[in-house]
Order: C-alpha cells, then sequence, then structure tokens
C-alpha cells in the first residue's frame, strides 16, 4: 500500500491489536465478530505490514471492543 502516512496506519494496527488482546479475544475470535478474515486482521495488526481499514471496519472493531474510533487513531 503506498501512503504518506505509514507510521499512522502501523500505530493503528498495533492499537487494535493491543486493545483486542486486552478485550480477550484472538485474533481468530475477533476476526469473526467482525466479519473479515484472520490473514487480513495480521496485516492490519503486523507492525511490517502497512493495510487500512474502511471505516466501516474501523466502527465494527471499535464498537466490539467497546471503545470510541478515536482511540484507534490517537497519537501517543
Amino acid at each position: 500500500m503506498k501512503t504518506d502516512y505509514p507510521e499512522k496506519y502501523r500505530t493503528m494496527g498495533l492499537k487494535i491489536a493491543y486493545y483486542r488482546k486486552k478485550a480477550g479475544y484472538t485474533q481468530e475470535a475477533f476476526a469473526e465478530k467482525i466479519s473479515i478474515s484472520v490473514n487480513f486482521l495480521g496485516q492490519v495488526e503486523g507492525p511490517g505490514t502497512i493495510r487500512g481499514v474502511s471505516l466501516e471496519t474501523l466502527f465494527k472493531i471499535a464498537d466490539v471492543l467497546g471503545i470510541p474510533p478515536s482511540k484507534l487513531l490517537e497519537e501517543d
């Protein structure tokens, strides 16, 4: 994926992984819950890959994790 913001995508993916683990979900269970493939979730969460998600998917992720979508986009 070509982007001018690779670090923002990596940060978002790491935050998704953090909140997913904090909520007690495996990648498999979480991917099923938000209707995406485990492979796709792995690419989003992987620090060595840059993979974006649609707003629809971002909203699903936040909803299942019980957090505002902005938490996944904030910079620390």
